[in-house]
């Protein structure tokens, strides 16, 4: 395979429908290499901007990536048209705040009085 056969040009969609990118890549970065460049990239005016590779979840054909992998690793999965742009779905998840008070509060809220028979 030549050096140019082995680029991807990746582009991510956000949860609003915009896009970041697309950037070209090697198929050998990391997925998480791709999320670094993401929170980098990522718009000042959107308020739910991640900190950490950890906030973030990429998907590709219906599959969550793991960050130890490659994108040379995930290319089975990927849905790669010739000369084509691969597009790449953003998930930021926010960390927990107060976790357990949150739980509780919601054990409390989501009880039920039915009863089937």
């Amino acid at each position: 395979m030549s050096g140019v056969q082995d680029a991807l040009e990746i582009k991510f969609r956000l949860i609003d429908g915009s896009d970041i990118g697309p950037k070209s890549f090697p198929a050998s970065a990391s997925v998480a290499n791709l999320k670094e460049s993401i929170i980098s990239q990522w718009p000042k005016e959107k308020a739910n901007a991640p900190r950490t590779i950890k906030e973030l979840k990429l998907i590709s054909a219906g599959k969550i990536l793991e960050n130890n992998k490659t994108v040379g690793e995930c290319r089975n999965g990927l849905c790669v048209v010739p000369d084509g742009i691969i597009t790449m779905h953003v998930v930021v998840s926010q960390p927990p705040q107060d976790k357990g008070k949150k739980e509780t509060n919601n054990l409390k809220q989501n009880k039920c009085g039915c009863v089937i028979l």
